[in-house]
């Protein structure tokens, strides 16, 4: 029988620089070393496993779109604060979904990088401060 760990999630995108721009500048995900690879992408901490952002100009995977669906497939990433989160992205004019109340134990805020992946941010809702 399996006993699957937490290892690593590969996203594909198109453009590195804008890429890291927003994992790096806008997430604030710290980057790990990658091999040498003879293709252009990034890796990223994330807990005990990492984040792999591989350059594929002609992938399959790439929405073709930055709408925001939180039904699509999405990386979760568990943030301590949803107002400074949320605050964060809209710093940087990035259009957000906020869905602080819905079926899920947690509250989420639904975002996509540059190329449409979509990112879900979420905390306990009862690690929400009492006026959210």
């Amino acid at each position: 029988m399996l006993d699957p760990d937490w290892h690593h999630v590969a996203l594909t995108v198109t453009d590195m620089a804008r890429a890291t721009w927003f994992y790096s500048e806008v997430l604030g995900l710290k980057p790990v070393q990658r091999p040498p690879f003879d293709f252009d992408g990034a890796w990223y901490q994330l807990g005990c496993g990492t984040l792999h952002l591989i350059v594929h100009s002609p992938s399959r995977t790439v929405r073709g779109t930055r709408a925001i669906d939180p039904r699509d497939g999405h990386l979760a990433l568990r943030v301590k604060d949803y107002d400074a989160t949320l605050a964060r992205l809209k710093s940087f004019g990035l259009e957000c979904l906020e869905l602080p109340d819905n079926l899920t134990p947690w509250a989420q805020i639904y975002v996509t990088d540059p190329d449409g992946n979509v990112v879900e941010l979420n905390v306990e809702r009862s690690d929400l401060r009492p006026n959210e």
